[in-house]
């Protein structure tokens, strides 16, 4: 994310505290005084021919929900749903989410329906589809003959069909917006212009505002500029007791660069969401899952749309703790001594041949440094390094709730792993039979029945405790395994596995960059960096996701190079991150990895992974292009062709050095199914420049100096009290919603 809007001005305190917010609030407050918004119309003062989109397909994180769940059939999706609800935990995919898609998919193909049979004056979707085919429409109604059956519907049943799909749409987008702005992009462009006729006759319509928010054609790249608050507002007053539209609004204040605004609405709606349904905790289909995870279960009944599990808190946790690191990224500037480069306005020429990755602040002479150190540090800038640690606190606070959400197992039995991608095979399939196949265990009446029982199951959160679990499988261990030579290893009876979360990679490394924010010590800061790797390696998306990009994982990769690896990590963050092989080979009905990966392409209609030099040119050519049109950072045709070349000679050096490494290639054996090989954001972001100068640059303890802990030697006990009660206290005030 970008800088925020409001910088605490020289001598003023920060607010630590957000304040309730309001519905007035949503203009502009004094925090966002430099960035006026203003009225979404086009600017074609900046440029004639400036690109025209729906706002929806600006929203960070598209890229996370692209998959094979867009182009399945809606019947496989259900069952694939349903079959991931009823493995034993941890499940393959987070069921809240997999319900939400399956209900997305229902949702805009229906309103897809309603509004091209508007369009078409039709009253039936066969008869359209006839029509549109040039078949045979008077038989679609059992006519033989006549020339009346294709007479246009009245203008009144035409705006009730249309009215009726907005509506589906809107459900659609409470659900999820950003899995719902994918959907209906995948759709035909009579989505677009459904919810804008509606408001033709409907103006105050709730429904029709909140979709034609995310439909309307604004300038490419302006959302900030081109979005006002007001039909949120409306939406807001008009329905107080839905937390998705203070989501949204919250998500606008982000592009606008008013983070604190957005940390108020986000907070405001988590306590409306936590108000209609229970705080998490094992409930009662889970605790179900681990009484019967050993028996055989011989039917899978699709589970009732209430009894499925909802996905809004996670969204919004997710949402609050992004801007709580944005905030505190954004107080670094202000918490250190001002470098030379930020005083001339202008980076220093480099001496002695030095190349220019280090001109952001390393080239700083060591005599301004000792001048700012004889100085000491402000009263101002010991107030925004207590803000850092604050925000950053929060920031962890809310990923840790975010991580409770999902599960990891050191050792679930490969069979129950492989018994799913026989599920999905034969989902895929259209294999009736799958609704007769045993859910933990092979069929084969020889199957030893504790095959599938006694793994043990973790919190995400519980592995980044104090004290994490005793029982994991060492990882880094002492030498890594190529994939190629997994297959000459003893057969595996268990695997690691992990929850999988779209947003789940991106949480992680967030999770890393708060800690460094904390200060947290290089060896404990370590611990959680193995254990990241350990699960960003296992995040598997199958047969739903495919791999995406993380900003926050290209931001913790720049953090490493430029401070130097100084929590003295063994090998490369890509080496810790390469995905797990696949279990080896097992006997007699079980399956392969090979066989798992066959499973992977008949799914996605995908090539084999063999892979000509020029073929793998291309594609990072390629991949280089869509990453450059989705970086909010290129504006013009000189910046886009940079961020192409800085892409692809970032791709094109990751190559070779995982070549000469001993890293296996990706032709070496069978690969996940989220297995990305394209490069993360090689482009310094603002937020990766803060962290890692304040790993340079920062005093290790945020608030005091350094005269004051040398004097007192119990002085760091002290000075946790108040900064642990602060941020209590400011935890109390930020989330009114739990008391």
């Amino acid at each position: 994310m970008g800088k925020k809007n409001k910088k605490p001005s020289a001598g003023e305190s920060p607010t630590l505290g957000p304040q309730q917010p309001t519905a007035e609030s949503s203009t502009a407050s004094s925090t966002t005084n430099k960035k006026k918004t203003t009225p979404p119309a086009p600017q074609s003062s900046t440029s004639p021919s400036a690109l025209v989109i729906c706002r929806n397909k600006h929203w960070r994180y598209i890229s996370s929900f692209h998959g094979p769940w867009l182009q399945l059939p809606l019947e496989v999706l259900e069952t694939l749903a349903n079959a991931n609800y009823y493995m034993p935990l941890p499940r393959p995919v987070d069921p809240a989410v997999f319900y939400d898609l399956v209900k997305i998919r229902q949702l805009v193909d229906g309103a897809t329906d309603l509004a091209v049979r508007a369009a078409n004056g039709v009253a039936s979707s066969t008869l359209s589809n006839n029509l549109a085919g040039g078949g045979h429409h008077m038989q679609a109604i059992g006519l033989g003959f006549g020339h009346n059956v294709g007479a246009k519907l009245s203008p009144e049943r035409r705006f009730r069909m249309r009215e009726q799909a907005t509506q589906k749409l809107s459900r659609a987008y409470h659900l999820d917006e950003i899995a719902s702005s994918v959907a209906t992009m995948q759709s035909t462009s009579t989505l677009e212009n459904v919810a804008g006729l509606v408001l033709q006759r409907a103006a105050n319509d709730p429904d029709a505002n909140y979709v034609h928010f995310f439909h309307e054609k604004i300038p490419s790249r302006q959302l900030a500029e081109c979005t006002d608050f007001e039909a949120l507002n409306l939406i807001i007053g008009q329905r107080p007791s839905d937390c998705e539209p203070l989501r949204t609004r919250a998500i606008v204040r982000m592009f606008k660069e008013d983070f604190e605004g957005a940390v108020q609405d986000l907070s405001t709606a988590l306590g409306v969401c936590r108000l209609q349904q229970p705080r998490h905790k094992p409930s009662a289909e889970e605790t179900m899952q681990l009484e019967q995870k050993g028996r055989r279960r011989r039917d899978n009944p699709p589970l009732d749309e209430r009894d499925q599990p909802s996905s809004s808190e996670v969204q919004l946790l997710f949402q609050r703790a992004g801007c709580y690191l944005t905030l505190a990224c954004d107080h670094v500037p202000l918490a250190l001594p001002a470098s030379p480069v930020e005083q001339n306005g202008r980076f220093p020429k480099p001496a002695n041949g030095a190349s220019n990755d280090t001109l952001n602040g390393d080239s700083v002479s060591k005599e301004a440094e000792g001048e700012a150190e004889d100085k000491g540090p402000t009263k101002q800038q010991l107030e925004m390094r207590k803000a850092v640690r604050l925000y950053a606190k929060r920031a962890l606070r809310d990923y840790m709730e975010y991580f409770k959400h999902f599960h990891y197992s050191p050792n679930l039995p490969v069979d129950v792993s492989d018994d799913f991608s026989r599920q999905v095979n034969q989902a895929t399939h259209r294999n009736k039979r799958y609704y007769n196949q045993s859910r933990h265990s092979s069929q084969r009446p020889d199957s030893p029945p504790e095959s599938s029982a006694g793994h043990t199951v973790y919190e995400l959160a519980s592995l980044f405790a104090s004290t994490p679990p005793a029982d994991l499988p060492p990882y880094p261990s002492t030498d890594l395994v190529a994939m190629g030579t997994a297959a000459m290893e003893p057969v595996q009876t268990t695997t690691e596995v992990v929850t999988y979360h779209p947003l789940l990679t991106d949480a992680l490394h967030s999770l890393l960059l708060c800690h460094t924010l904390i200060q947290t010590s290089a060896k404990e800061l370590q611990r959680h960096a193995h254990m990241v790797a350990r699960l960003a390696r296992l995040a598997d998306g199958y047969p739903i996701f495919q791999a995406s990009r993380s900003p926050a994982r290209a931001d913790w990769i720049e953090v490493l190079r430029r401070a130097e690896n100084w929590i003295e990590l063994t090998s490369s963050w890509e080496a810790l991150c390469a995905p797990a092989p696949l279990p080896a080979p097992m006997s007699g009905n079980g399956l392969s990895a090979a066989t798992a990966s066959i499973n992977a392409l008949s799914v996605t209609g995908g090539a084999t992974p063999a892979e000509i030099e020029e073929m793998r040119k291309e594609r990072m050519r390629q991949q280089a292009i869509i990453e450059a049109l989705e970086d909010e950072r290129v504006n013009d045709e000189a910046s886009f062709k940079a961020a192409i070349l800085a892409r692809q000679r970032r791709a094109e050096a990751d190559l070779a050095n995982s070549t000469n490494g001993g890293v296996s290639s990706p032709n070496a054996g069978p690969k996940r199914w989220a297995v990305d090989d394209g490069r993360e954001y090689p482009i310094l972001t603002e937020r990766a420049e803060a962290v890692a100068r304040w790993i340079r640059e920062a005093p290790a303890g945020s608030g005091a100096g350094s005269s004051k802990r040398k004097k007192k030697s119990r002085a760091p006990k002290k000075t946790a009290e108040p900064d642990g009660a602060e941020a209590t206290d400011g935890t109390q005030a930020s989330r009114p919603e739990e008391t």
